[in-house]
């Protein structure tokens, strides 16, 4: 990627938290911290400037900590780096997530959606790949999908309201040609028409070229996602899924709607996301190296 996101510019800030601090809190670092939400911010806001892809990384990257465990997943490296090295308590690198995936949103949305992200998380002592299982994948069927929400105590509305973030996402041709475009589906014929002019018939390393999944507005995190859903204009079956059942296709509809609800419902699920599986000093640690436990 052109751009690195680098959350250990907050070496320059140290964390000291009690024992007792389990509660998020919005400010959470106001007082033993106050620079690090705009540190994040702003670094957040120069990557996206470079590269504008690297938006969706950061907010997928707090739908995999979450789903699998703050801060579990390794795989997306875009995020990571070596922070505070020397000092023994900083700032979380599950809190350094959350800021960076709700900072992508407001820009990715052009301030659309702005919302208040607690703080107080700490990391978790295992890094296990086999917990990536967890995952919604997005060729799931939507029995799938709710099952793995509503494990994680996250409703069928949040998986629905959640799904929006694909509208700026990019996705590698092996991700959807074999199941979408090689394959019968319910695609859009035109748009299978200009993914087979983007996609190698049988992508695969060193011929999988990336792709924007929102063609309307690639760059915004809008509501576009929903009325692409209509259209049948979406590249993965997770997406096509939401209208397989009358409850997530009414869903659908009402989103698709240029109101302003969606853009509120995905500020509070973001909130809720976050939520999921909080560690406390209890069962947690503060990292120096977001990529290795202690």
């Amino acid at each position: 990627m052109a751009a690195s996101f680098r959350p250990w510019i907050l070496v320059s800030c140290t964390l000291l938290l009690a024992a007792a601090c389990h509660a998020l809190q919005v400010g959470f670092y106001q007082k033993t911290c106050p620079s690090a939400e705009a540190l994040v911010r702003a670094e957040v806001q120069k990557a996206v400037v470079k590269d504008a892809g690297l938006g969706a990384g950061l907010i997928r990257m707090l739908f995999h900590d979450c789903f699998v465990e703050p801060t579990e997943l390794r795989g997306d490296r875009r995020g990571e780096g070596r922070r505070g090295e020397g000092l023994p308590n900083t700032v979380s690198c599950a809190d350094i997530i959350a800021f960076a995936a709700r900072d992508a949103s407001d820009l990715h949305s052009g301030s659309k959606i702005r919302f208040a992200m607690p703080g107080g998380r700490f990391d978790g002592r295992r890094s296990q790949a086999t917990q990536t299982n967890a995952l919604p994948p997005p060729f799931g069927k939507l029995s799938d999908l709710t099952d793995k929400f509503t494990a994680k105590r996250m409703s069928v509305e949040d998986l629905v309201v959640l799904s929006g973030a694909h509208s700026i996402v990019r996705s590698h041709c092996s991700s959807f040609v074999p199941e979408r475009v090689s394959s019968p589906s319910d695609m859009d014929a035109s748009l299978v028409s200009q993914l087979k002019n983007q996609c190698p018939a049988s992508p695969g390393p060193g011929n999988d070229p990336v792709v924007a999944e929102d063609v309307v507005t690639p760059n915004a995190l809008d509501n576009q996602y929903y009325q692409n859903v209509l259209d049948h204009k979406v590249l993965f079956p997770s997406d096509a899924a939401l209208m397989s059942l009358p409850q997530t296709a009414q869903m659908v509809r009402d989103l698709a709607r240029k109101d302003g609800s969606w853009e509120k419902k995905f500020a509070a699920a973001m909130v809720k996301l976050a939520s999921i599986g909080v560690k406390t000093s209890r069962d947690g640690e503060i990292r120096k190296n977001c990529r290795v436990v202690k």
